[in-house]
C-alpha cells in the first residue's frame, strides 16, 4: 500500500499536495508504529516560488535534500523548536516539496499522547505538532519514503473535492504575489476520514 516512486516524481507539486489528503503517513521508530491520515498540506513549487526554500536555485546544507529525487523526506527546524516534515517531489535536481500541516491520528495514539505531553486525544493540527506526534525530527531529513522508517500509504479514505478547502499558504507574506497562490489544501469535512 506504500506510494511508489512514480507518485512522487511527477512534475505537478500542487496536484500531489491535493492528492496527499487522505493518504496515511506512517512512522516506525525503535519498533513503535504510529500513523495518521493527512488532513492538511501546502505545496512549494521550487525555484520559481518565492515562498520556497529553493527559490532562485538557492542551495544550502539544510535545503540540499530538496534537490533529491521525489519520495525523500525534507525535515527542517522552524523557530528553533518545531520540526516540520515535507515530502520532496519531482525528479532529482527539481526542488519541489509538500509540507504536511496536519494529520488525524490512527495508530499509536498512546505514543502520540506521550510525545505531545497530552492526556486526551493528541492535537495534530499544525506542522510542528503533527511531526512531533509522529516522532519525526530533523535527523530524519533525507529518509527515503519508500523504506520502513517513514512512509506514506494509500490505505486511507478517498477525500472528495467537496470536503476540501483550497487557499493561500500560511506564514509566507514575504513571498509577495506568490503568497496568494492557492497551494494550501485542508480537509474540512472530518466525516470523510472515517472511511
Amino acid at each position: 500500500m506504500k506510494l511508489d516512486r512514480r507518485f512522487y516524481e511527477r512534475d505537478d507539486v500542487v496536484r500531489i499536495a491535493r492528492e496527499l489528503l487522505g493518504k496515511v503517513l506512517h512512522t516506525r521508530f525503535e519498533g513503535v508504529h504510529t500513523s495518521g491520515i493527512i488532513t492538511e498540506t501546502e505545496a512549494y513549487a521550487g525555484i520559481s516560488d518565492r515562498a520556497s526554500h529553493a527559490f532562485g536555485g538557492r542551495r544550502t546544507a539544510r535545503t540540499e535534500v530538496m534537490y533529491a529525487r521525489g519520495g525523500t523526506a525534507y525535515v527542517y527546524l522552524c523557530y528553533g523548536i518545531h520540526h516540520l516534515f515535507n515530502v520532496v517531489t519531482n525528479v532529482k535536481e527539481m526542488p519541489e516539496a509538500v509540507l504536511v500541516r496536519g494529520i488525524a491520528p490512527l495508530d499509536g495514539i498512546d505514543t502520540m499522547r506521550s510525545r505531545r505531553g497530552a492526556s486526551g486525544m493528541p492535537t495534530t493540527t499544525g506542522p510542528g505538532i503533527a511531526a512531533q506526534a509522529l516522532g519525526i525530527r530533523t535527523l530524519h531529513s533525507g529518509t527515503d519514503l519508500l523504506g520502513d522508517t517513514i512512509w506514506i500509504g494509500d490505505d486511507g479514505p478517498i477525500v472528495p473535492d467537496a470536503a476540501v478547502r483550497v487557499g493561500p499558504r500560511i506564514g509566507v507574506d514575504y513571498a509577495g504575489p506568490d503568497a496568494r497562490s492557492p497551494y494550501r489544501f485542508v480537509v474540512t469535512d472530518k466525516h470523510v476520514l472515517r472511511g
